[in-house]
């Protein structure tokens, strides 16, 4: 039963974000889930008791309009959970230049227009108790990983808005938690099939071990976790400690060539 806390989750058609939006409703939250297929939304928000939007995270006035028809019927957000993204495997010198563009907006521009939109809800829950957005970035978002350089390029994007959102909004009532997971197998990120380093995958988790610990985060008040946190935090502290070794790393480290994308 839903403990009257309203929780929007983007990209909740599979992955991290089906994954968050059922941890959280079976914490008793009720769930608004988002995402641009209607058919997933609609199983998965009839299996938990939430609603559903269809929305392209990545058009601006789409976003507005959704946010505007949610906050019609929940005039305070609890929690936003940024999650929706795309990956971009190849090296942006090869890739088609609209997939650049694409991971750009939907990753980086869409958590934007999401906690712009949403902002009246997160600030009226906020003066009613604390609100809270949760923005889904990535390891990928403190190490340059050449064969999918656009794709960590978003996320680095996503990192710095992220942080500079927490210290904007801090004493205002809305908390902003940065998660960043490792190697995820998801629909959209099936790493055990596309990743060619066994090493790195015996690293991959899945989809509700994020889950989690992302609710886990909102609930314990952490702002910034790494999940898992080992080996994940000591790859990112290699980067910024020793970027031009690590870079020779993760330049042979990379997709099988056979891999299907």
């Amino acid at each position: 039963m839903s403990n009257g806390r309203v929780a929007v989750i983007t990209g909740a058609s599979s992955g991290i974000g089906e994954a968050t939006a059922r941890e959280l409703a079976r914490r008793g939250w009720h769930c608004v889930l988002l995402a641009r297929r209607q058919d997933r939304l609609e199983v998965i928000a009839a299996e938990i008791g939430g609603e559903w939007e269809l929305c392209d995270v990545a058009d601006r006035e789409q976003v507005e309009a959704v946010g505007a028809r949610v906050l019609e019927r929940h005039p305070a957000i609890h929690v936003l959970v940024n999650n929706a993204g795309i990956p971009a495997r190849g090296n942006f010198l090869e890739i088609e230049p609209e997939l650049i563009e694409r991971v750009i907006d939907v990753n980086t521009l869409g958590g934007v227009w999401c906690s712009r939109a949403f902002y009246p809800g997160l600030e009226a829950a906020a003066g009613a108790g604390g609100a809270h957005i949760a923005n889904l970035v990535s390891v990928a978002g403190t190490v340059a990983f050449a064969p999918a350089g656009a794709y960590a390029a978003s996320k680095h994007a996503q990192l710095a808005l992220s942080r500079s959102a927490a210290a904007l909004l801090r004493g205002t009532g809305i908390k902003v938690h940065t998660v960043l997971p490792g190697f995820v197998e998801t629909e959209g990120f099936p790493q055990h099939s596309v990743l060619k380093s066994r090493l790195m995958k015996k690293f991959v988790i899945e989809p509700e071990d994020v889950a989690r610990r992302l609710v886990d985060a909102i609930e314990k008040d952490k702002r910034e976790i790494t999940v898992p946190w080992f080996p994940y935090r000591f790859v990112s502290i290699a980067q910024a400690l020793l970027p031009g070794l690590f870079s020779r790393f993760v330049g042979g480290s990379g997709y099988r060539d056979d891999a299907r994308f």
